[in-house]
């Protein structure tokens, strides 16, 4: 039969802490008279040392004092007895907050975990209870520190440039600075899997961001794939983490600033700026190309029209002048020297009627004049233009 409360209470009360602590144990864990049959098989007695470990105590002796503290009959003793006995009862209660998990540790070693609430665990020194935060997001800054990590006047920061020189896949120096954002998702894994979360994550981070830009070029890394960057950095991070089985979950990582490193900045903003000429230039070139191609287009569309339209215009009106030949000679064949005449009436009236002044001349007449060529008078008339 084991003792009762009161018994435990006297028993601490009498004896030293590591006595006492010793006779508790062999009280829960012994029966007694086992314990005397197996005293008494030992050659030697209770004196006997075994393999060296702790003699025994004297059972009779813990009895006798034991027995005498039950008969006390002072109640304050009894009553403060038991008062400390509630106490130690009702340091078992604890409450987990709405973002927090209980993780419960039974002399030290993982047991359960309780969601938030109120909730009772063995009294210290068999069970204790840690309260980690798994929904707060919390902020780790690599390459600087800002006012709010490091109590700065508002808008200023400190460069660390330890962390934040990496090297380029093409063998140039960036100064990165970051912001790792992350949250614990297994309590458990978080506070016994790792012995030093925030300097693990810190360097994991640290460690990812280095492979991730010295896997791309100097121009990617401070112009275009930022982003890409951030996946990338973010994904290794958390292959990192899960391989650690730490129980933290990576929620971003955002780059902060991105620049070369200060004794070279000056040489690095003429290499932008001739970039960027290069860019307006063929960005002015492109623009050009794209204002004559479309008005050539035009021009050309426009001379093939005209050339199929005289096209279609001359072969029309070849055939009108074959078809009329046709038809003139068919009259003429029938009658001949009508038609002659007819003809050459047409072409004299076509004649008369285009020219203004007309003199007409005999052969005779024509000798006995002299040739003129109004000469002043087309001078005259280039002046009037």
């Amino acid at each position: 039969m084991l003792p009762d409360s009161h018994l435990f209470g006297g028993l601490l009360d009498l004896l030293d802490e590591r006595q006492a602590f010793r006779y508790c144990l062999l009280i829960m864990n012994w029966d007694w008279e086992k314990l005397q049959e197996k005293r008494q098989r030992k050659p030697g007695g209770s004196n006997s040392g075994g393999s060296g470990g702790p003699t025994p105590p004297d059972f009779e002796q813990l009895k006798e004092k034991l027995m005498r503290f039950k008969n006390m009959k002072s109640p304050g003793v009894k009553l403060a007895i038991g008062v400390v006995i509630l106490l130690w009862l009702a340091s078992g209660f604890y409450i987990v907050k709405p973002d927090e998990v209980g993780v419960v540790q039974r002399f030290g070693a993982f047991v359960r975990v309780t969601q938030p609430g109120p909730h009772l665990r063995i009294p210290f020194p068999i069970e204790r209870v840690q309260t980690p935060s798994v929904t707060r997001i919390q902020r780790m800054e690599i390459g600087f520190r800002s006012s709010e990590s490091m109590g700065f006047s508002q808008g200023n920061f400190r460069k660390v440039p330890k962390e934040a020189l990496m090297l380029t896949g093409d063998e140039n120096i960036v100064d990165v600075q970051f912001i790792v954002q992350y949250r614990i998702k297994a309590a458990e894994n978080y506070l016994f899997n790792i012995a030093e979360p925030v300097k693990t994550v810190k360097d994991a981070a640290e460690a990812s961001m280095r492979a991730t830009i010295g896997s791309n070029d100097v121009e990617s890394v401070l112009t275009e794939r930022k982003m890409e960057i951030q996946i990338e950095t973010m994904e290794l991070l958390q292959s990192t983490l899960d391989k650690y089985n730490s129980g933290i979950d990576i929620t971003a990582v955002k780059l902060q600033d991105v620049h070369p490193p200060d004794p070279v900045v000056a040489a690095f903003k003429d290499v932008a700026s001739a970039r960027e000429d290069r860019s307006r230039l063929m960005n002015q070139a492109k623009s050009y190309r794209n204002e004559i191609l479309p008005k050539a287009r035009g021009q050309v569309a426009t001379v093939v029209n005209e050339a199929e339209a005289f096209k279609e215009s001359k072969v029309r009106k070849a055939k009108g002048e074959s078809e009329r030949f046709l038809k003139l000679l068919a009259e003429y064949r029938q009658a001949e020297n009508v038609t002659r005449k007819r003809l050459y009436l047409e072409a004299m009236e076509d004649v008369f009627v285009n020219s203004r002044q007309k003199t007409i001349l005999s052969e005779k007449a024509a000798e006995k004049m002299l040739p003129y060529l109004p000469l002043d008078q087309l001078h005259r008339k280039d002046e009037n233009k």
